[in-house]
This record gives C-alpha cells, structure tokens and sequence, in this order.
C-alpha cells in the first residue's frame, strides 16, 4: 500500500517556482503542466516503492533522480515527505547548504 504524501512547504516553493519558471520561460504552460505530471507520477512511484530512491548520507532521506531535478524525501513507516526538489544545473552550494539544514 502506498505510503501518505506529504509536501514539505520547501518542496512546494521548490515546485512553483520550476513550474512558473517554464511556463514565463517558453511563454506557455504545456511544458509546466507535462513535467507536473511527470514529476506526480514520480512521487507515486516513490509512494508506492519508497526504497527506489538512493541513501543518501543524511538518516531517512533518499534521493530519486528525474531528467535534470533531484527529488529529496524523508520515509516514515506511515507517510512519506517531500523535502526539496533540485534543478541538478543549478549551483551545487546552495544545494549543501539546504541538506545541512534537514
């Protein structure tokens, strides 16, 4: 059975923020709302089958790699969190900074 989501309000500003970035970007919302569905049906997957992500070195977070962003998520026996979601092309810094953080 598939774990509860919950969104951290990180992880939702981080997916706004992607999102709002393509749809300003290509002046049209097809791309935000493909890589939406994309990036829902890889949380379900990660809901369903939550060891799919790697360890990473922090206890309980895993990683999911989809196309060019990082999805961060803690598991708990009854709900899986969405911590963050990373655009990999942006600096790598920032992105230790917001881990150390967790």
């Amino acid at each position: 059975m598939a774990k509860t989501i919950i969104w951290s309000a990180r992880a939702d500003n981080d997916l706004f923020d992607i999102l709002d970035y393509w749809a300003n970007r290509n002046r049209s919302d097809v791309y935000s709302i493909k890589l939406k569905g994309l990036i829902d049906d890889c949380v379900n997957l990660i809901a369903e089958l939550p060891d799919i992500g790697k360890p990473t070195g922090i206890p309980n977070l895993r990683l999911k790699i989809l196309r060019d962003y990082l999805i961060f998520y803690n598991v708990s026996a009854d709900h899986l969190e969405i911590i963050t979601i990373w655009d990999s092309r942006r600096n790598p810094k920032k992105l230790s900074d917001i881990l150390k953080r967790i």
